[in-house]
């Protein structure tokens, strides 16, 4: 069939003249293992089955009709750490600048969701500390509450962040709770009794003693301060991952039932009464331990939205987190840690990003934003002593690790507000060559498509959509391909 080119090309000069006009024609962009494509321009789809030769051919299919509407997208993006921000501060004023306009905006990635850490985490600098110290003397009243120096600086990054992307939301977390608060009395060093001091231990359950309403009234005063400096805080887990209890950095187990009542009784009525819409997100932690997300929200229901999961239950199965939709379909999930060393495979970003999306989660931070070049700075001893961030300053200067590649091929593309659709045919082999893939609807009407291909060859892959529509083109071999389609 035989079409004439004028109303695309009188489209494409309308869409010049009203920026705003949404596309006319469809556009791809990709990034590889080799490097040699990083959020680059190649050819887009045709419209219909095309012309393969003799490529090797893979079926898509997208329900982009209202039946195939899945989970909204909140948004994508990575770990502001103390590393982070000390590391973004060596920048000159221009260069920070220009680092975070292409995080933050359209320019680049266009990341709209930030973890921080609330107070010292394993990528810190020496000492540990979190904002209410006091020499290790209890504090019940939080007098001596303090963000200091290091608190003060991440608040300011994460308020540039929000001055740039409005769509900005800002989750944190601490890595324990201040040491005065422990039955160990300390941050970090110590395993045995590496507990919130809060009664739950005793006969008397969870506040019949120490200090719960204090670490409630903790939450409440970091919220306060960060809101003063510009940083409005989104939402809290109440420790990262609490099942993990170590005395190299700071750690603190806090148990399923613990954290529940914890929210149910005291943190979540504490942010109500002072008006703060924080939101609690439960768990932080990973996959294989689905009971502990669950006894939270059947426990804090009336504070808990969301859920929190990391990537580094050994055979990490994203498939949990559609097992718990369908038992929990009105919390939403996230997918809030996983690590990107220099070590891992060039589609490692692209997988923990990949899978979670295909499976209800709203929005995917890695660990971590940035690092200097020696993957810190780091506390000297535990936690993580090669943890890249998807950006490495170094010299003045900074540079975009792969991982950030391959999530910005989702985040610039899949906006907040997104909507995820259902579709068929994405398929791995054992020896690890296939094709994964995660649809949206944009609001602007436009479509993303995704396509993660691990061949080692390029592949021709045809998209039907349940709205009629057939679209076709080249991926490259070990790529992930973004298509943007037109409304």
């Amino acid at each position: 069939m035989i079409t004439s080119s004028l109303p695309i090309l009188l489209l494409s000069s309308l869409a010049a003249a009203f920026p705003e006009k949404r596309a006319a024609s469809a556009s791809a962009y990709c990034s590889n293992s080799g490097g040699n494509y990083k959020l680059s321009p190649i050819a887009a789809p045709v419209q219909g089955s095309g012309s393969p030769g003799s490529e090797s051919t893979w079926k898509l299919s997208v329900d982009d009709t209202s039946s195939g509407h899945k989970q909204t997208i909140v948004g994508f993006g990575a770990a502001v750490t103390d590393a982070t921000v000390s590391s973004f501060n060596t920048l000159s004023g221009s260069t920070l600048q220009q680092l975070l306009n292409e995080l933050m905006t359209g320019a680049g990635a266009d990341f709209a969701l930030m973890r921080h850490t609330i107070g010292a985490s394993d990528l810190s600098g020496d000492p540990s500390y979190t904002y209410d110290d006091n020499g290790g003397k209890a504090d019940t009243s939080l007098s001596g509450f303090n963000l200091g120096d290091r608190g003060t600086a991440m608040a300011t990054m994460l308020a540039k962040m929000k001055s740039l992307q409005s769509s900005l939301k800002i989750l944190g977390s601490p890595w324990s709770a201040p040491g005065w608060m422990k039955l160990n009395g300390v941050i970090d060093g110590a395993t045995n009794n590496n507990n919130l001091n809060d009664g739950y231990l005793t006969s008397g359950g969870t506040g019949s003693t120490g200090y719960a309403s204090a670490f409630a009234q903790y939450f409440v005063k970091y919220i306060q301060a960060y809101a003063k400096l510009g940083a409005h805080i989104d939402a809290i887990t109440i420790q990262n991952e609490p099942l993990n209890s170590q005395a190299g950095y700071p750690t603190m187990y806090v148990y399923d039932y613990e954290s529940a009542q914890l929210i149910q009784n005291y943190i979540g009525p504490a942010l109500a009464q002072a008006g703060l819409d924080t939101k609690v997100w439960a768990y932080d932690h990973n996959t294989d331990v689905t009971s502990y997300p669950q006894n939270v929200v059947n426990g804090a229901s009336k504070y808990v939205d969301s859920v929190a999961w990391h990537c580094y239950a050994s055979n990490v199965d994203w498939t949990v987190l559609t097992a718990f939709h369908q038992s929990n379909p009105s919390i939403k999930q996230y997918m809030t840690e996983c690590w990107t060393p220099a070590s891992a495979s060039w589609n490692q970003a692209a997988d923990f990003t990949m899978g979670p999306l295909q499976n209800w989660a709203s929005g995917v931070t890695a660990w971590t934003l940035g690092t200097d070049d020696q993957d810190g700075p780091h506390l000297s001893s535990g936690g993580c002593a090669n943890c890249r961030g998807l950006v490495t300053i170094s010299n003045g200067g900074y540079t975009f690790n792969p991982a950030y590649y391959m999530m910005a091929q989702f985040s610039k593309f899949m906006p907040p507000g997104a909507v995820v659709l259902s579709g068929s045919g994405s398929y791995t082999y054992s020896d690890g060559g296939g094709v994964q893939s995660v649809a949206s609807l944009n609001p602007d009407g436009t479509r993303t498509i995704v396509i993660e291909n691990t061949f080692g060859n390029d592949i021709y892959v045809t998209v039907s959509t349940n709205s009629g529509q057939q679209w076709s083109g080249n991926v490259p071999t070990r790529s992930v391909t973004t298509w943007v389609l037109p409304a």
